[in-house]
């Protein structure tokens, strides 16, 4: 599956925010943004004084987005696609199936620093769904399901070190069990319970054009 490889601290410099993509080094004095938060590129110091357009907004809105869970363009668009067909609000129906992906919910509970991390242990089959293995980040958790790590994942030096040394507090939708080593889903996630910087309404708006 296609996936982004390049440097991923010139993603938050950018967006001119922390998208949060490096786990730790994002709180500290090392992240870049620190110390030079304008775009990058030789016209990065200029290009902050711009004044952006209706469609810049709206375009910049979608990629914060795309790049805080991790999507390429084709993965992003087939979720807004589904999300628009769903009775509802469509920006928070977004929201909502990003959140339940399983890398996001791997992400939530702490196991993983990133959520580039948490989609790693789930490839490599250290979580189970249900008491079932699931290796496909993109999969759906629903209400009532248990997610939990396998038993050899319970051992691992870096999800040992998550668990006791990030300071992550839970969404209310999710119940941490076991000594933090699952998680029930409660119930569907609404939107005040999602932190995202995103504003929502304007990637309904960039993909009605």
């Amino acid at each position: 599956m296609a996936r982004y490889t390049g440097p991923v601290c010139r993603l938050c410099r950018r967006e001119r925010m922390k998208l949060y993509l490096k786990g730790a080094k994002c709180d500290s004095m090392k992240c870049p943004i620190e110390r030079r938060p304008y775009p990058p590129g030789e016209a990065g110091n200029a290009r902050r004084q711009r004044q952006g357009s209706e469609y810049l907004l709206q375009l910049r809105e979608k990629q914060k987005a795309r790049r805080i869970y991790g999507l390429m363009e084709k993965q992003f668009r087939r979720i807004y696609a589904e999300a628009n067909r769903r009775p509802g609000v469509t920006g928070e129906n977004l929201l909502q199936m990003l959140e339940l992906r399983l890398d996001n919910v791997t992400h939530r509970a702490g196991w993983g620093a990133s959520r580039a991390q948490a989609r790693q242990l789930v490839r490599h089959g250290h979580i189970s769904v249900n008491g079932k293995r699931v290796t496909i980040p993109s999969y759906t958790v629903r209400k009532g399901d248990v997610v939990s790590l396998r038993e050899k994942a319970k051992a691992m030096d870096v999800v040992r070190h998550n668990l006791e040394i990030l300071d992550r507090a839970k969404p209310a939708w999710i119940e941490v069990g076991d000594g933090g080593a699952s998680i029930t889903v409660l119930d569907l996630p609404l939107r005040e319970a999602i932190d995202v910087p995103v504003r929502e309404q304007l990637i309904v708006e960039l993909y009605s054009k």
